[in-house]
């Protein structure tokens, strides 16, 4: 069980650094991922803040939970 929590923490990394990204940078992938556009229903560039901290949140926690794990 401990090979699949390794997967799911490194997909959490993975997705948190994709919501960073999605912060500065505007492509097909990046766009369809943003949280601010999965949630807010008229999300714009104001909104495109949230993913950063989302992202840092997302990652951190898988960061933590490999090293604490």
């Amino acid at each position: 069980m401990k090979n699949l929590d390794t997967i799911v923490n490194v997909v959490g990394i993975i997705y948190g650094l994709t919501l960073i990204l999605a912060t500065f940078v505007r492509n097909k992938v990046t766009e369809s991922l943003r949280i601010d556009a999965l949630f807010i229903p008229q999300a714009t560039d104001d909104t495109r803040p949230l993913n950063l901290v989302v992202g840092l949140l997302v990652a951190g926690y898988g960061i933590y939970s490999l090293l604490t794990g």
